[in-house]
């Protein structure tokens, strides 16, 4: 049976390479795994409701990353950091909702200059080692797409072979790595109880 992840938009912006980058993982690895394309786009300005009453977007979202065997996040680099966008999605699905815990993630990115999103990812990797998110990122993986404005062509398909077949090698290893964390279960539920029960406040 093939494996379902979700491809996490990691902005907001109508034009995105990291967009297309996700659209073209999704069709290149279509017998290996189904991957859904998910949006941040229509996600309000978090605001910490004081009665953790989320928007119905929200939970959209946290449920399906919840159903997902993994989750790829593809963001792209503002300021050696990741978009307010992509922030404020993890913000929404770090509070009173915590799907991310234990879920295993791949990071990719894509920016029109030539690192690619390096400190991004950097930063991305931070954000999700979070008390309050707690997700499995698999290790010592970058996909690093520069120029991505010039890295497509008009179907859509990633034009340099070396980088294609950089990521190919790297969804396999994210596949392997999804077992082999599938495995590692047996703290779930303190994992969870430990995100719920987080607070800066009290510390």
């Amino acid at each position: 049976m093939k494996m379902k992840f979700i491809g996490l938009v990691g902005t907001n912006s109508t034009r995105a390479t990291n967009r297309e980058l996700l659209q073209f993982m999704k069709n290149y690895f279509v017998n290996e795994a189904e991957i859904e394309i998910v949006e941040i786009k229509e996600l309000p300005l978090f605001n910490k409701p004081e009665n953790t009453e989320l928007p119905n977007v929200v939970k959209e979202i946290a449920g399906k990353i919840e159903q997902a065997d993994g989750v790829i996040i593809s963001t792209p680099e503002y300021d050696h950091a990741v978009p307010a966008s992509l922030i404020n999605a993890l913000n929404w699905l770090s509070y009173g909702i915590f799907p991310f815990v234990d879920k295993p993630v791949m990071i990719t990115g894509a920016s029109y200059g030539t690192l690619g999103s390096s400190r991004a990812q950097a930063h991305l990797r931070q954000i999700l080692d979070s008390p309050e998110l707690k997700a499995r990122i698999m290790p010592s993986s970058e996909f690093l797409l520069g120029h991505s404005l010039q890295a497509f062509d008009e179907q859509g398909r990633l034009i340099d072979e070396e980088q294609v077949a950089k990521l190919r090698e790297l969804f396999k290893d994210f596949l392997l790595f999804v077992t082999i964390t599938s495995q590692l279960q047996h703290a779930h539920q303190a994992n969870k109880r430990e995100a719920e029960n987080f607070s800066w406040e009290t510390i």
